[in-house]
């Protein structure tokens, strides 16, 4: 078995860096096009994850997907429209 329990591990953390790293800029890209104040990576990181979240479900019921495009970019855009549901909903929240 090449690679085995290590092979495993290390594919799991690359998840979850790329996880990560795609929620940071989708935080970002949400933060401009809601022409928020950035609180700085941290907020953008965690809006960014919240809202793959959000992004990921919403788009899995409604039947949305890009097939046609790079994995990562479809979840890029999930993610970005999730962290802007999430912006939204906050802003809503606040008032």
């Amino acid at each position: 078995m090449p690679g085995g329990a290590f092979g495993e591990a290390r594919q799991v953390m690359t998840g979850i860096i790329i996880f990560l790293l795609v929620g940071l800029v989708a935080g970002w890209l949400a933060g401009k096009a809601m022409g928020s104040d950035s609180g700085g990576i941290v907020a953008n990181l965690i809006i960014g994850v919240l809202g793959a979240i959000v992004g990921g479900f919403l788009f899995a019921h409604l039947g949305i997907g890009f097939h046609a495009l790079p994995r990562i970019i479809s979840e890029l855009i999930a993610a970005t429209v999730g962290s802007i549901i999430l912006i939204i909903l906050l802003r809503f929240v606040r008032r």
